[in-house]
């Protein structure tokens, strides 16, 4: 129920800061651990060469979450509803559950990125520190009880830790700006290198989720409870929201990639660990770097998987169909995703490869999101007046095949 009455015919008028906070929430996935894994691999391997892809990603990812933000609004429902009604039957199942899969390997990143930043602070062995990540499930359940202003101001707090780490990490290490300039937007050859191609994918995949696009659809939605709203003003605001973090989100995958460049490309290092990170980063610059990195990666961790978490039950209802226990469902969700990782752990298998694997399988299911999503978006009975303007369908279109080409191109790279 709304806390103001409404006037008869005449929209409610809500100042503009009540509308900010949906795309906020959101950012955090695009700054998550699986982007530490696929930019740090990227920096340390090939300098600053593949920095133009995490500028594209993110522009891709602006376009995507302004069509899902359109598509919440215009229609008052989240976009695993929509998949259900529109595409019933075998269709719709299989898209919700690639979606469910897509979930499963979010948050196999997300409690990773805890479990290692926990081993670097406090030196819990892995094994341990995985099984201590449930506790950022009780974290969501206890948030949610206070309201959804609660989770987004808590959020936003973990954003900004994050940002502050790279602002600290990159005065420490001080990059060279000049070739940072050259590489930020203008496309090299080097993506032509499959284990490029490879980690490029792990780029987009980290970047353009899928659960992103569920949660931002689903969250919109918050910014309607008023019987009486104007739709077109709502939106004009959250475009702001949106463009902004998203802004923000891009700011911070640059500054990992161009931390990894700086520190470990320019003196001969690969990174193939986050701790390796985080160990090699200490003798280097110093242990304010890499006490600031750990941190920084804590704050990815519990943020990112919070919101993981939420986008799961938006999707898990509909594939379902029927109301689900939260509780239930994030800890089954979160012991089925912790056995890989334990397996993979007491393997002595690296973290950050099954991270950057992990990234790449959201990029394999991105065009099972993207392509329902664009369909809606341009369907003007579903619409209406908030139907996606011509241009916007059409670069849509065209990032979805361009996935679909890379992904293609990655399967038939023979690695």
């Amino acid at each position: 129920m709304s806390d103001i009455p409404c006037v008869q015919d005449r929209p409610i008028v809500r100042p503009f800061w009540f509308y900010l906070g949906p795309a906020f929430l959101v950012s955090v996935g695009y700054m998550d651990p699986g982007n530490w894994a696929t930019s740090l691999e990227a920096g340390s391997r090939y300098g600053y060469a593949l920095l133009w892809v995490i500028t594209l990603a993110s522009l891709i990812a602006i376009l995507v979450q302004l069509l899902a933000a359109r598509l919440g609004v215009a229609t008052e429902r989240n976009l695993a509803q929509l998949i259900a009604e529109r595409y019933a039957g075998w269709r719709a199942k299989g898209l919700l559950a690639t979606a469910a899969l897509a979930m499963m390997a979010t948050d196999l990143a997300e409690f990773l990125g805890v479990a290692v930043a926990l081993n670097m602070l406090f030196d819990i062995p892995l094994p341990i520190a995985v099984v201590l990540t449930v506790f950022d499930v009780l974290l969501i359940l206890w948030l949610e009880r206070f309201g959804f202003r609660w989770v987004e101001m808590t959020i936003i707090a973990f954003v900004a830790t994050i940002s502050l780490g790279y602002v600290v990490e990159l005065l420490i290490i001080q990059p060279d700006m000049a070739a940072v300039a050259t590489h930020t937007f203008l496309p090299n050859a080097t993506i032509t290198d499959s284990t490029a191609l490879f980690i490029a994918l792990g780029i987009i995949g980290a970047t353009v989720m899928p659960h992103n696009i569920f949660l931002h659809s689903s969250q919109v939605l918050t910014r309607l409870r008023d019987a009486n709203h104007d739709k077109r003003r709502i939106y004009g605001i959250l475009k702001w929201d949106t463009v902004g973090a998203l802004l923000a989100a891009w700011m911070v995958n640059s500054a990992i990639l161009i931390t990894a460049a700086a520190a470990f490309h320019e003196q001969g290092l690969l990174i193939t660990d986050l701790d390796q990170a985080y160990v090699t980063l200490g003798p280097l610059f110093g242990e304010a770097a890499a006490l600031t990195f750990a941190i920084a990666l804590l704050a990815s961790g519990v943020a990112s998987s919070t919101t993981a978490t939420l986008a799961g039950q938006i999707v898990f209802e509909p594939l379902l169909g029927r109301p689900v226990n939260i509780a239930r469902l994030r800890l089954t969700l979160r012991l089925l995703t912790m056995i890989p990782a334990v397996i993979a752990i007491l393997a002595s298998a690296k973290p950050l490869g099954l991270l950057v694997l992990s990234q790449v399988i959201l990029s394999m299911q991105l065009p099972f999101t993207l392509l329902p999503l664009i369909l809606l978006v341009s369907n003007r009975a579903l619409m209406g007046d908030m139907t996606a303007p011509r241009w916007m369908v059409g670069l849509a279109w065209a990032c979805a095949l361009l996935i679909i080409a890379l992904n293609l191109g990655f399967l038939f790279s023979g690695e």
